[in-house]
């Protein structure tokens, strides 16, 4: 089952999930360096890692029903409660969209994947933090990345695909063991695992963009992908217009 805010947020309190935070934010940074001037949009339970981008133009944190909802940052909010078929933001709004602890619990992951394209921009990215199933920390119930669906990258990719999304990059992260007797940063097992054993990532980290065209899509959704699309360039030429 899948876990709520206070599991998740006493996780990230406690050694365990600091050394997943390191671990999983240093390889963020690897994807995208900065975010100035940037929309930033944190899905899930991404507000660990939206702390790093304080240069973005604005970040929001959307947790879905399912997990309940904390405030964030510290002293103000920017956090908002949401159903994962039916986003409260504009379309093509956010330029990042950062994805953890999103996907293993959704209840259906079409609905919440075609929210996510919607208000993604046209040339926007998105990047999905989800569990391995082959590795160690899909395994446990001390993780957050043991509740919920795990998945393989084949099953991943399938998946953004069927959404219109186009994988553009594909890593892993979290080759060390979930254990608490780790206390260092984890750097060392990043660099042996990712040598030795590639495929025992703790989590897959998938970077994509909108496909704006797909050769064959079911019944409705490639209408709803023209009239997308037409909505995202109507944005663009208004934007620049201004």
């Amino acid at each position: 089952m899948p876990q709520d805010v206070r599991e998740l947020t006493n996780f990230y309190h406690a050694r365990l999930g600091q050394l997943a935070r390191r671990i999983i934010a240093r390889r963020i940074k690897n994807f995208w360096p900065e975010m100035r001037g940037r929309r930033m949009l944190g899905y899930g339970f991404a507000v660990p890692y939206l702390a790093a981008y304080p240069d973005a133009e604005r970040a929001i944190a959307a947790m879905p029903s399912h997990l309940g909802v904390i405030s964030w940052p510290h002293g103000k909010n920017a956090a908002v409660l949401c159903e994962e078929d039916c986003l409260p933001f504009p379309d093509v709004f956010f330029d990042r969209i950062l994805i953890v602890h999103g996907l293993e619990g959704a209840e259906s992951l079409r609905p919440l994947l075609r929210q996510l394209w919607r208000v993604l921009a046209p040339e926007g990215r998105i990047l999905l933090i989800a569990p391995n199933r082959a590795s160690l920390w899909a395994q446990v119930d001390s993780s957050p990345f043991g509740h919920g669906r795990p998945f393989s990258k084949m099953e991943l990719d399938g998946i953004l695909k069927g959404a219109l999304f186009h994988p553009s990059r594909w890593e892993r992260a979290l080759y060390a063991p979930p254990l608490t007797t780790i206390t260092r940063s984890g750097a060392g097992w990043e660099r042996v695992g990712a040598r030795l054993f590639p495929g025992l990532g703790g989590v897959h980290m998938v970077e994509a963009t909108k496909s704006l065209y797909a050769a064959a899509t079911p019944g409705g959704l490639a209408q709803t992908a023209k009239a997308e699309l037409k909505a995202a360039s109507d944005f663009s030429f208004s934007s620049k217009e201004k």
